[in-house]
């Protein structure tokens, strides 16, 4: 299905060299310093809403309202938008609550005038806006630790699907590597 867009829907991940990207909070933190906070909040700036499902709401509605810094300043300003079929009354300043039509709604979405549209978290919500086939760009983070246990290894999406590359380098700070990629088309 062809789908006109003015903006784009970025997807970023994190991932370990053992392929993990659940549970990034637990294991990425010591990696990140000055240089992936300000790559981070250039992403952000050019982003004008967030989107994100019920996991990955309970999880940054705890952290971010009440961290200071102008990441967090920009993060709780922006338009968000959750997909959750049980969230009712929304306590993070700026977020509307959009039901479980991911396909459609997100579309629409994306007709709209503004910047990209960004995603955190890759669960259930990303594999849905995978398949969708609405994920403009996927933004990976390699990040230099093996994780105990394993962990998820789920990418976004179960249909086996094709992405080019876009750019390949040293992530913000030491160690990391950023990896950007576009859905192969046809």
């Amino acid at each position: 299905m062809t789908r006109h867009c003015s903006r784009r829907l970025v997807l970023s991940t994190l991932v370990s060299l053992n392929g993990v990207i659940d549970e990034p909070m637990a294991w990425a933190g010591p990696y990140f310093g000055p240089g992936s906070a300000a790559a981070s909040l250039a992403v952000l700036r050019g982003s004008s809403a967030m989107l994100m499902g019920r996991g990955t709401y309970d999880v940054f509605s705890r952290q971010w309202p009440d961290t200071p810094g102008e990441y967090a300043a920009h993060l709780n300003a922006m338009p968000k938008y959750v997909f959750s079929s049980t969230l009712r009354d929304p306590h993070w300043t700026n977020t509307t609550v959009l039901g479980t039509d991911v396909a459609d709604t997100v579309a629409a979405l994306k007709r709209e005038p503004g910047g990209d549209l960004i995603v955190y978290g890759h669960s259930r919500f990303g594999r849905a806006l995978t398949a969708a086939g609405l994920v403009d760009e996927l933004a990976v983070t390699v990040v230099p630790v093996i994780v105990p246990g394993g962990g998820s290894r789920s990418w976004p999406g179960d249909a086996p699907s094709a992405w080019e590359l876009l750019s390949a380098g040293p992530g913000g700070d030491p160690g990391l590597v950023s990896l950007r990629y576009r859905p192969r088309r046809g």
